[in-house]
């Protein structure tokens, strides 16, 4: 059975190892940038969310771009909770039959729905990689994609994808403060334990 003192160990070994995820959070700002400058052009809303869908696709090989750039561990043995973040990633697609429904009925509304989902999806990360960062910016996003999405024109729903791209930068800062700070204790942690597995043999 793992006691509270076990699930803390093992969600500082993921922040650490996984490095908050910061290369998923790196290659979504630069995505949702992209998203930007789609939603800027003259096209019907139903055309820049069939473009949004396909640039969507990238995510995943950018990520791992972004893995080898920052060198963080996608796979880290041993650890059960690993499993738990590619099922929190995936988690977000059962979503989608509303997406597409919006997509079809109201395109105008996409870019909004799409942005809500995007930031809902980060809050279980808050407990998965223990920084607070994740929950309070997955609020800021959702709330935020839904505040603009009321209040602006169709022509001015580029707003939406260039808040959640800035939202993004500024939770990729967050994290990696926090990484810092993990990585620290985490480094700590282990030099006690090494020490001790020293003075056993000794």
């Amino acid at each position: 059975m793992l006691l509270e003192k076990d699930f803390t160990a093992l969600r500082l070994e993921l922040s650490v190892k996984a490095k908050n995820g910061v290369d998923f959070i790196v290659a979504a700002s630069i995505l949702w940038s992209v998203i930007t400058v789609i939603w800027m052009q003259p096209n019907p809303p139903s055309r820049n969310a069939l473009f949004t869908f396909i640039v969507g696709g990238a995510m995943l090989p950018l990520a791992f771009a972004f893995s080898k750039v920052f060198k963080t561990t996608w796979a880290i043995k041993n650890n059960p909770l690993d499993p738990l973040g590619l099922w929190l990633n995936f988690a977000q697609l059962f979503y989608f039959p509303f997406l597409i429904f919006i997509y079809i009925k109201e395109p105008q509304y996409f870019i909004m729905t799409y942005g809500i989902i995007t930031g809902a999806h980060f809050f279980p990360y808050a407990w998965f990689y223990n920084v607070k960062g994740y929950a309070v910016m997955a609020g800021v996003i959702a709330f935020g994609c839904l505040f603009i999405g009321l209040n602006v024109t169709i022509q001015n729903l580029y707003l939406i994808p260039l808040f959640i791209a800035v939202s993004l930068v500024v939770l990729s800062v967050i994290i990696s403060v926090s990484y810092r700070r993990n990585k620290e204790i985490y480094d700590n942690q282990s030099a006690q334990v090494n020490q001790l597995a020293q003075e056993q043999f000794a």
